[in-house]
């Protein structure tokens, strides 16, 4: 301080016995933060610099990989602290994060860090990787989280940073724990990979199970692979990834005729076509839906397999209407509101609900009624369609299509795999892959009989449910395992 390198640190109070989460062995003390190191100051760059901000850091490894080399012109505003080897930086913005480094070499030219980092520099006696591990510990998390603020972007400031407390041990000791925590991690990282290994071999051997399923083409190839899943069933589907390729396959069987039995005596589904023609026809003549461009017929080996009697290949387009009406928000303020980011992917589930005036809409949207089904044509590979339960407007984005079957139906087939693998070549995009009306209206569909429609949704429906209970309970254990795990970690340390 004398040669004005650093500034004279702010006084707080001496701590109490309230703010201590546990005791300490002897020989150790608890002190604030701000005891425990210093910072450099603050300069504007005036020359060439290294900038270090959030995105350069690796918080897994604790280090900088990622700085900039910037002209003093280029210098943005929270370039201003200055850093040197040795320094430990955390960011008081959305500190949930943890990203927190250690300046780990010396970087040419001048290291210069952003304004969102508190500085410590260890004051001699104090080991900057101890100081890096307790800021990542459980106690200090909880601080922070008790005194942080805002809730889009939660952050601390820097008072209320250095007020942190932190039970500083003998430097032998300090250099002990780190080589212990280090030793412990690495192990801890083999054991992860270990078990992404193990992971990834059950989820192979599931995804192989359950495409004998599909690609079984006599009844006896498919009774046999279903007992090869049944004996085993309890050992596959233990990971949600495994009961998310379960739920696909039912899918995938549905549309395939595989799931239910079929009925020779139904109504065929060439029948509905011509219902399905007549009523376009009507609508046409009525001038409520524009005279669509006929869609090419389906060629033979455009069919990736071949559907029960009864059963037609369809254009996507053949059943449904698109009815895109786009209208200035600020009229609907009181209508629901639908967006892609407002559908869970994959499962036809709205997440939440929001008025118009909630979601803060400005641009135009499109009216939907109840009944029809709202389809994401952005990023389409995320499978977000809903049957809408109610009347609103609907995102840009989003594509509302009345449907001229059954609409439960409709939208399975639109969640299943086959209707997935062709919009993923049908995406005309790559930074926001898009599916236009074009595209959508010549995926091909297999259209089942009208009766047989109906009991696939039942069974669909029967067996989601027992997987979201097996995903449920799959949860559960999961969470009762963390539990016990954090309980044991607990009394190990208040016994030591």
């Amino acid at each position: 301080m004398k040669e004005g390198k650093i500034t004279k640190p702010s006084k707080f109070p001496p701590i109490n016995e309230d703010e201590k989460p546990f005791d300490l062995p002897n020989g150790w003390e608890w002190t604030r933060l701000e005891a425990i190191g210093h910072d450099w100051g603050q300069k504007t760059p005036d020359s060439e610099f290294t900038y270090i901000d959030v995105g350069a850091i690796n918080k897994e490894l604790g280090i900088i990989s990622d700085p900039r080399i910037l002209q003093a012109s280029e210098a943005p505003s929270r370039a201003r602290k200055i850093v040197k080897q040795g320094t430990v930086i955390y960011s008081t913005v959305r500190p949930y994060l943890l990203n927190i480094a250690i300046i780990d070499e010396v970087f040419e030219p001048e290291p210069i860090a952003s304004t969102a980092f508190a500085i410590i520099h260890p004051f001699e006696g104090i080991h900057a990787s101890f100081i890096y591990r307790y800021l990542r510990s459980p106690i200090f998390i909880r601080y922070v989280e008790s005194c942080q603020t805002g809730i889009a972007y939660p952050a601390v400031n820097d008072k209320q940073f250095f007020s942190g407390i932190i039970p500083i041990p003998p430097l032998a000791e300090q250099r002990r724990i780190v080589a212990k925590v280090d030793e412990l991690m690495a192990l801890c990282d083999r054991l992860e990979q270990q078990q992404d290994a193990s992971i990834a071999a059950h989820q192979t051997l599931v995804r192989v199970l359950l495409a004998a399923l599909t690609s079984a083409a006599e009844p006896g190839a498919f009774e046999a692979a279903w007992t090869r899943i049944a004996d085993h069933f309890d050992a596959l589907f233990t990971t949600a990834d495994s009961i998310a390729e379960l739920k696909q396959t039912i899918l995938q069987l549905a549309v395939m005729g595989k799931l239910v039995p079929q009925n020779p005596a139904d109504e065929p589904a060439s029948v509905l076509l011509k219902q399905i023609a007549a009523e376009k026809a009507k609508l046409v003549k009525a001038g409520k839906i524009k005279k669509q461009e006929p869609l090419p017929p389906i060629r033979q080996d455009e069919q990736p397999f071949e559907l029960p009697d009864g059963w037609e290949w369809v254009r996507f387009g053949l059943l449904v209407n698109v009815k895109v009406e786009m209208v200035k928000p600020e009229d609907f303020q009181e209508l629901d509101q639908v967006a892609p980011d407002s559908i869970e992917k994959g499962t036809g589930r709205l997440l939440f609900r929001r008025t118009v005036q909630e979601s803060g809409v400005i641009g135009p949207n499109s009216r939907f009624f109840k009944g029809q089904i709202l389809y994401s044509k952005i990023r389409p590979y995320l499978s977000k369609a809903i049957i809408a339960e109610f009347d609103g407007l609907c995102s840009a984005d989003m594509y509302p299509l009345e449907p001229l079957c059954n609409p439960h139906y409709l939208l399975k087939v639109i969640l299943s795999e086959i209707f997935l693998k062709q919009v993923r070549i049908a995406e005309n995009r790559v930074k926001m892959p898009k599916l236009n009306i074009d595209n959508l209206s010549n995926i091909i569909v297999p259209l089942a009989p009208v009766r047989t429609q109906q009991n696939i949704v039942s069974k669909i429906d029967e067996l989601m449910a027992l997987c979201d209970r097996l995903h449920a309970r799959l949860a559960a254990s999961q969470t009762t395992q963390r539990q016990l795990a954090d309980a044991m970690t607990a009394q190990t340390v208040e016994r030591g």
